[in-house]
């Protein structure tokens, strides 16, 4: 719970509330799913487009050569789906942590009618 002090006295740390507790969790879960989100772009526009381009063009797609459709089609369709991704994931994150645009909104109309009285 605490560490000791220079005098030896047990400190306490002060306690964290739940919503600090909640605030935390909803921040790293957020960095988590961006950071896998841009590292699947990462690895599609320069892994597949570029640095594994050679081992792709074996492969082809409508004609052209695999590594050749990433690096001018695919990865455009893979960064546009993963928008789309990230909007999904995002709202159900939102739900399980309790933050959402309609409750900002909400605080936001109760102080500008407070700041009006």
């Amino acid at each position: 719970d605490g560490d000791m002090s220079e005098n030896g006295e047990r400190q306490t740390n002060p306690p964290v509330s739940d919503r600090e507790a909640r605030a935390k969790a909803y921040w790293r879960a957020n960095i988590r799913l961006m950071a896998i989100l841009l590292s699947i772009w990462a690895l599609v526009s320069l892994g597949f487009g570029v640095l594994l381009r050679e081992d792709l063009d074996v492969i082809s797609i409508g004609g052209a050569p695999l590594g050749f459709w990433f690096a001018q089609q695919g990865a455009i369709y893979v960064f546009v789906a993963l928008i789309f991704v990230y909007c999904f994931l995002m709202s159900a994150l939102e739900r399980r942590y309790g933050v959402s645009d309609a409750d900002d909104a909400a605080d936001d109309a109760a102080t500008a009618r407070d700041a009006s009285e």
